[in-house]
């Protein structure tokens, strides 16, 4: 199998894909053409060099052409598929009291997810190394051989170096800064790793859903506040060091004597995060037994009506919707997605930041916003961190590898 360096770099390019084979195979991958005849049809090449590529692809085991179920007369289609032996994803979306794992196949359906309870002050070594087990388990109960891994995703709730696959001074997070996490992972599966922001990856799971409009803009409430913004085109935007969306250190308003664990006072996070509710209303975030305790006693104190709890999330949920309203008038998102532990408590948190997004932002950047709370709930990360390995493994570059190690297992 192949190792990189890096998140994405190869040491040795590979040989380069004909644009042909990388048409064809696009094709299949996103859908707009489910057999050779269609392909011929949208992507103008010649029925003798699409039947060619697709022999190829079926000969390597990265597509498979199937009878259709489909009624029809005469001899049934044949559809084109990703073939599910032409490898698996593992993805990894760590957080700060415990991760979720899960692996899929390449044509994005989830095979198995579970969550690892480990807290990330633990350390990246402990953390990564029981990430890890976990996912060699998974893949060895659902019999998924561990050497045709194309691609590991692992996503971090703090600020990531996208191209070196570390950590940057991430608060709270002991231990990590500089870590090569990509490195950490590529040692026990020899395959490509991808680090990314874990709201980042939140961002991208709910824009893969294709029910949400883009540009997508998702802000996760959290032990901190994160924002990720998917573009129209459907890219992460990251920003020029990977900084972009630690919306958490804005200044809030009349908030000049709380110390945020970023040495700063007054930020945001440090006054409307799920952590601060809690510290607040003297709520432990966990306890030995429960990761969740935080989060399960405020849903049950909110639910209750208990003015404190009423009261604390709401005053969050304004502050945080003046945040989010100057987010509204510089990216002008399509869809704004309120994800991370406070989005459980639905109707208070969205009613609260609704008022004030319509409030402050201008008419022609909220007449056609639509906000909402996660769909995906605590696994969009994970479908996130599928979305963005299938885009790496079937990129030009990803293709070539692919190619190439079919090469290697099959000599």
């Amino acid at each position: 199998m192949h190792k990189g360096e890096g998140n994405t770099a190869e040491p040795t390019p590979p040989t380069p894909v004909p644009a042909a084979l990388h048409r064809v195979l696009g094709l299949v991958v996103s859908r707009e053409a489910t057999n050779r005849a269609e392909i011929a049809r949208r992507s103008g090449l010649a029925r003798s060099t699409v039947g060619q590529q697709v022999d190829h692809l079926v000969g390597r085991g990265i597509l498979q052409e199937l009878e259709s179920r489909q009624s029809v007369r005469g001899r049934p289609p044949r559809v084109l598929t990703i073939s599910p032996r032409a490898g698996t994803i593992a993805v990894a979306d760590i957080d700060t009291g415990a991760s979720q794992v899960a692996i899929a196949d390449l044509s994005r359906r989830l095979i198995a997810q579970d969550t690892v309870d480990i807290r990330i002050d633990a350390g990246p070594r402990a953390v990564l190394d029981a990430v890890s087990e976990r996912l060699l388990t998974l893949l060895e109960k659902h019999r998924r051989d561990p050497r045709r891994v194309r691609s590991v995703v692992v996503g971090l709730p703090g600020p990531v170096d996208f191209e070196q696959g570390c950590a940057v001074q991430p608060t709270g997070m002991p231990g990590w800064d500089g870590h090569s996490v990509s490195d950490h992972l590529r040692e026990r599966f020899h395959a490509p790793v991808v680090v990314d922001n874990d709201v980042n990856l939140m961002a991208l799971g709910e824009a893969a859903q294709g029910s949400s409009g883009t540009p997508l803009l998702c802000v996760k409430i959290s032990s901190g506040i994160g924002a990720g913004l998917i573009t129209a085109g459907g890219d992460v935007y990251r920003g020029a060091d990977g900084a972009a969306g630690d919306i958490g250190h804005i200044r809030a308003v009349g908030a000049d004597n709380v110390l945020c664990a970023c040495g700063n006072v007054g930020c945001v996070g440090a006054i409307a995060s799920h952590r601060a509710i809690l510290r607040t209303l003297g709520i432990p975030e966990s306890t030995d037994d429960d990761p969740l305790h935080g989060a399960r006693v405020l849903a049950q104190r909110v639910a209750k009506g208990d003015p404190p709890a009423l009261h604390a999330v709401r005053q969050a949920a304004t502050e945080i919707g003046e945040v989010v309203a100057m987010l509204v008038h510089m990216f002008n998102p399509r869809t704004l997605v309120l994800a991370g532990p406070l989005s459980e408590l639905r109707d208070d948190l969205l009613s609260a930041v609704r008022a004030v997004v319509y409030q402050r932002a201008l008419p022609l950047a909220t007449r056609k916003l639509t906000i909402t709370t996660s769909r995906l709930g605590p696994a969009s990360g994970l479908h996130g961190g599928i979305a963005l390995a299938t885009q790496d493994i079937f990129s030009a570059r990803g293709i070539a590898r692919l190619l190439a190690d079919e090469t290697e297992e099959t000599a």
